[in-house]
C-alpha cells in the first residue's frame, strides 16, 4: 500500500522561506511527512519551463534526493510540456514546436525521457515510477488547447508508446504509469488507447477531485474496481485533494472552493481527514494500491500566495493540521485474487 503526496513545491517553498511547523517546532517537509507515514513522494518534472526555475530536472534531483534519504519510493511525473499539463492543455515544449515531421517528434520524447532516466540513474535516483505524461486525457503535445476533436490515435500512440519504451530501455526497474483525470474517463480512454495500440504500461493513475467528477467516493471506488477487472493492470489515485476551509487568506479566491464539496464532509479540518479516509478505505477495498495526495504542503509565503493553502494540510499559521493524519489512519487490507 502506498500513501504519500506531491511535494514538487516544497524546494521553491523553503527558499523563499516558507517554514512548516510541528507542534511548535520547524520542521523538514519531507521528514514530517514521512514521520506521519508517507511512504511515496510523486514530482513533476517539465521540460524547459520560462515562468519558474523549479520543475526542471535539477529541482526533480534535489526531491529525489530528499525522498530517497528517508527510503520513501519516488514517482516522477513527466509532463512534456514547459508548464503545466492537464486535461485543458498539453501544450507541447518550445525546443519540440518546429520539429519536422512525427518522426522527429517521436524520437524527441524518446530521446528526452532516456537522458532523464539515465542521468537519475548515473546519480543513484532511479524512480521506482514513471509517469509517461500527465492527465493524457487529451491528444499530448499540442500546439495549442484541445477544441473537441477527436484525438489523433495513429498520431497519439506513437507518442506515448515511445516515451514507455524509453523508460523500458532507460529505467527497466522503474514502472510504467499513465494518468488519466477523473474515474469516469478511464475506461473510454484506456479502451480507445488499447485498441490503438497503447501497451506495455504495468499502472493506471487517476486523478479524482470531486470538484471535476460527477462521481462521489463509492462510485469513485467501482470504477476502480471495474478498471482492474477489465484491464488486469494495477491502479493508483494519484491525485486527490478537499479543502479544510473555505475562509480566504493570502489569495482572494483558490482552486478548491465550496464546489469542491462533497455534502458529507465540511470544508474542516477533520472533514478534510474523513474524506481521505474514507477515500483512501474504498481505493483499497476495491483493489487500489495507494492514494497520493496532491500539494498538501503548497502554503503561502510573503512573495507568493497560494491558490491551493485552503486545501494544504497547514493551517495559515503553517502549522500542521488534522488532515495529514489520513496516513496514518490503520486501513483494513483486502487479499485479492
Amino acid at each position: 500500500m502506498y500513501l504519500g503526496a506531491d511535494l514538487s513545491f516544497v524546494n521553491e517553498i523553503d527558499d523563499l522561506g516558507g517554514v512548516f511547523y510541528h507542534q511548535q517546532q520547524a520542521r523538514d517537509a519531507f521528514e514530517l511527512f514521512h514521520d506521519f507515514g508517507a511512504n511515496i513522494v510523486r514530482v513533476r518534472l517539465w521540460h524547459t519551463p520560462t515562468v519558474t526555475t523549479y520543475s526542471t530536472l535539477a529541482d526533480v534531483k534535489r526531491t529525489l534526493r530528499r525522498a530517497k534519504i528517508l527510503d520513501m519510493a519516488v514517482l516522477l511525473d513527466f509532463h512534456y510540456s514547459d508548464h503545466w499539463a492537464d486535461p485543458e492543455k498539453q501544450i507541447i515544449p518550445a525546443a519540440w514546436a518546429k520539429l519536422p515531421d512525427l518522426l522527429a517528434l517521436e524520437n524527441a520524447v524518446y530521446d528526452y525521457t532516456h537522458h532523464v532516466l539515465l542521468e537519475l540513474s548515473a546519480e543513484g535516483l532511479t524512480p521506482e515510477f514513471v509517469q509517461v505524461g500527465n492527465e493524457i486525457n487529451t491528444e499530448i503535445l499540442m500546439t495549442a488547447p484541445p477544441t473537441g476533436a477527436p484525438i489523433n490515435w495513429a498520431r497519439n500512440v506513437r507518442l506515448i508508446n515511445a516515451g514507455i519504451e524509453a523508460v523500458r530501455d532507460a529505467s527497466p526497474q522503474s514502472r510504467v504509469l499513465l494518468h488519466i483525470a477523473q474515474p469516469e474517463n478511464i475506461i473510454p480512454w484506456f479502451d480507445a488507447a488499447i485498441s490503438a495500440g497503447v501497451s506495455d504500461f504495468d499502472i493506471i493513475g487517476l486523478s479524482y477531485y470531486p470538484k471535476w467528477s460527477a462521481y462521489g467516493i463509492a462510485g469513485m471506488a467501482e470504477a476502480i474496481g471495474q478498471v482492474r477487472e477489465r484491464y488486469h493492470k494495477e491502479v493508483m489515485l494519484v491525485e486527490t485533494a478537499y479543502p479544510w476551509t473555505l475562509t480566504p487568506n493570502a489569495v482572494s479566491e483558490y482552486l478548491l472552493g465550496e464546489d469542491a464539496l462533497l455534502p458529507e464532509y465540511p470544508a474542516t479540518p477533520a472533514g478534510q481527514c474523513r474524506f481521505l479516509t474514507d477515500l483512501t478505505q474504498a481505493t483499497l477495498n476495491s483493489g487500489g494500491m495507494g492514494v497520493i495526495y496532491w500539494e498538501p504542503a503548497w502554503i503561502s509565503v510573503p512573495s507568493k500566495p497560494s491558490h491551493w493553502e485552503n486545501a494544504a494540510f497547514f493551517d495559515y499559521q503553517s502549522r500542521v493540521h488534522e488532515g495529514i493524519q489520513f496516513l496514518t489512519h490503520r486501513y483494513e487490507q483486502r487479499t485479492l485474487e
